[in-house]
């Protein structure tokens, strides 16, 4: 995943795979894993988030198996981690990156997780909402994302992201997550160093989420060529 989105002319679109949430109930339920995804791919995205929650997110590990005969990409493993044999598991279904949440870890406990998905060549995205998370930071840690949406108020603001962008040290690479839904803000949050962009409710909200990816992907295209050549 790392490697994905630094690579040139990377759309950095994380794409998740969600069928419900807490915040917002049923979202998408008639939808395949087998027809989004693809159409996530063929739209061109950087990744994959895949939900396996079930009582939350409506998710299941094999989503993630689906996904993983079909697409070669990267693929995050999204769920609440808490201990090695989900990791374990991650690894076993097909999974190329897993999810810590520093909001319900501590510091240790993240140490002990990261380094043991390490050990199974998984890489790791630690997700913080605040500045006093980025002391659970570790060099097993890969991705660093910014979850938009304050878990204890369910409240989603962009300002997370932009205030805590020059506070993520440069080494690990930046994700903004939720609440992105126009492509402005991508382009925004581009310029602050993000290279991720993890998006869900946006695309499975629609009847084609594919397709609702691919035109959002080419608006952000076409605003930074407009950028680009009012600069040059």
């Amino acid at each position: 995943m790392k490697k994905a989105l630094l690579e040139k002319g990377a759309s950095g679109i994380i794409a998740e795979f969600k069928r419900k949430s807490p915040s917002a109930g049923v979202i998408n339920d008639q939808v395949s894993v087998e027809a989004v995804t693809t159409g996530y791919v063929q739209a061109g995205v950087s990744g994959l988030s895949i939900l396996t929650d079930k009582d939350f997110f409506g998710g299941r590990s094999e989503d993630v198996q689906v996904a993983r005969v079909l697409h070669k990409i990267p693929i995050l493993r999204k769920d609440f981690m808490v201990d090695e044999y989900q990791i374990l598991e991650a690894k076993a279904i097909g999974a190329d990156v897993i999810l810590l949440i520093a909001e319900c870890l501590e510091k240790e406990r993240v140490a002990q997780l990261s380094a043991f998905a390490k050990s199974l060549g998984l890489e790791v995205l630690m997700e913080i909402h605040s500045a006093e998370q980025l002391e659970k930071l570790n060099p097993n840690l890969d991705l660093v994302g910014v979850n938009n949406r304050n878990l204890k108020t369910m409240v989603t603001s962009l300002e997370a992201s932009y205030e805590l962008a020059e506070k993520i040290p440069a080494e690990f690479v930046k994700i903004s997550e939720s609440g992105i839904s126009n492509p402005q803000a991508v382009v925004s949050l581009r310029s602050q160093g993000y290279r991720g962009f993890l998006m869900g409710e946006h695309f499975m909200k629609t009847a084609n989420p594919g397709e609702a990816c691919k035109e959002f992907i080419k608006k952000v295209a076409y605003i930074e060529d407009l950028l680009h050549n009012a600069i040059v």
